[in-house]
């Protein structure tokens, strides 16, 4: 079928996507044309809208509606396909200058799917040369029967499969013929590398597809190349999705770090006002009680002053009455010494001191013990507070460990710590998998496992041999020691271990 002789080629009217005769053939917003349902199927299996061609996107899905002149034509162009006495002469020329008139509108403006007026101009001229190629071949096939004798052995020669034949077609675009491609020649036979083997994934020609490869899966190269442009398509697509997403987790994640520095600020400025805040009203308590302190011992020594000053009185008229006393016991005048002794022997109005005493206590001690109660309580509670930030930072940072640590990791084991061995001190949690150590001994049962000297706690588990390895959080504290112990090592009194 001498297609290379009408107006327009076959390859002119194939959609890219199924490589076939267009099927209801519509225009994307960016002048490229596709079956409705190639295109419709296209944008269902890919996220962005795009054109498969040029890669232009489209915000929102374009509505596609039936180019109607082109749909004319490609039926056209099918007929003429099935009816071969159609498609030469002067018959092709008619029906290509009646497909332009088709595409022109009365009023020089495009109807909807028209296809613009530079494209229409270009046809016309690639009408008009089409109709002086036609006549130069008809006027050399007249010339000589040495000249279509070797044209009729060109012919016979390319006598090819129906994949063959679709390739030796000259291809035509609307700005005239196509610039050759000059294609790869197979190294075993010298022919054009026209097809491709879907078995062995190489490409091969006519004689290697009839030898070889004779039962395998061959197809046009250039239609399976057509093919996997789309599969490289859709990939492409696909890649600049997940590199979209990735871009969007890098935005996010930095936003994210952005939102931690300003919560670690808010966090720094809050700790520093509740820690103000609670240093500031332990000075005040402290300041209060130093004046109760001040007033009880003000109080205390001017009640310490006034008792003395009642006892010095009592011992001076004491001391008054023992100097008569005695000077009455030295008279010889018997009227004297009795009438002195009646004005001495006057009972005196004397307070009874036996059970006055000038009480230490300042009234503090009932607060002393119970601030001192707070306070382990209170230092107990901080002791954790790093432990379990710690704790919930390590489980949200992913750390990347050192090759060599990854090498001793081989040898970690899981340690759960037995609460019979730890020291009354030591406080356990749950789990038995954290340990703080208090101010105050707790009340524990003492049993022969228990440290009483040394505050540590042991593991449950035991070995004997080979190589173990595990690793401590020990939150702020800076005064601990990690090791193993033997089994009968002293529980009572100090012990010797291996750190």
């Amino acid at each position: 079928m001498p297609f290379s002789q009408s107006f327009l080629s076959e390859e002119q009217l194939l959609c890219s996507i199924c490589l076939d005769v267009f099927d209801n053939p519509v225009s994307t917003p960016c002048g490229h044309s596709f079956c409705m349902t190639c295109i419709s199927h296209y944008w269902d299996s890919v996220k962005q809208c795009q054109c498969p061609l040029c890669k232009q996107t489209f915000k929102r899905k374009p509505d596609l509606h039936i180019n109607r002149t082109l749909r004319e034509i490609t039926e056209q162009f099918k007929r003429m396909k099935e009816n071969p006495g159609a498609s030469g002469g002067d018959g092709a020329g008619r029906v290509a200058e009646e497909s332009v008139r088709k595409l022109e509108s009365v009023d020089g403006t495009l109807r909807p799917g028209q296809l613009p007026g530079y494209l229409l101009d270009e046809m016309k001229r690639r009408l008009t040369r089409q109709r002086a190629h036609s006549n130069t071949v008809a006027s050399q096939d007249e010339t000589g029967s040495e000249q279509t004798g070797t044209a009729n052995t060109h012919s016979s020669d390319t006598q090819l499969p129906g994949l063959a034949r679709q390739l030796s077609m000259r291809r035509y675009t609307l700005s005239g013929a196509a610039d050759a491609v000059k294609v790869p020649l197979c190294p075993k036979h010298h022919r054009n590398l026209e097809f491709f083997c879907r078995s062995d994934l190489e490409c091969i020609c006519v004689e290697c597809g009839q030898t070889e490869h004779q039962s395998h899966d061959i197809i046009c190269a250039e239609k399976e190349w057509q093919s996997q442009k789309m599969k490289i398509s859709i990939t492409e697509t696909e890649i600049q999705e997940m590199t979209k997403e990735r871009v969007q987790k890098v935005e996010d994640i930095k936003q994210s770090l952005v939102s931690v520095k300003m919560m670690s600020e808010h966090e720094v400025q809050r700790s520093m006002q509740l820690f103000g805040t609670l240093i500031r009203s332990l000075e005040r308590s402290q300041a209060g009680l130093l004046e109760v302190t001040e007033i009880n011992r003000c109080s205390a020594e001017h009640q310490a002053e006034l008792m003395i000053r009642e006892l010095e009185q009592e011992i001076t008229e004491l001391k008054r009455r023992s100097t008569v006393l005695t000077k009455l016991a030295q008279t010889k005048n018997y009227i004297t010494g009795l009438k002195g002794y009646s004005d001495v022997s006057i009972p005196m109005s004397m307070k009874d001191w036996t059970g006055v005493s000038l009480t230490c206590d300042l009234g503090t001690k009932t607060i002393y013990t119970s601030v001192c109660q707070l306070l382990e309580q209170f230092k107990e509670e901080l002791q954790k507070v790093p432990a379990v930030c710690l704790t919930v930072s390590a489980s949200q940072s992913p750390v990347k460990s050192h090759p060599k640590v990854k090498r001793i990791q081989e040898y970690a084991v899981d340690v759960t710590l037995d609460s019979n061995t730890a020291h009354p001190r030591l406080t356990l949690s749950e789990d038995k998998k954290k340990v703080w150590c208090g101010e105050r001994h707790q009340h524990a049962p003492n049993n022969r496992e228990r440290f009483d000297r040394v505050v540590c706690v042991l593991g449950c588990e035991g070995f004997t041999s080979g190589r173990y390895y595990w690793e401590v959080e020990v939150g702020g504290k800076t005064d601990w020691d990690l090791g193993v112990a033997s089994h009968s090592c002293n529980r009572k009194g100090n012990s010797q271990s291996k750190s």
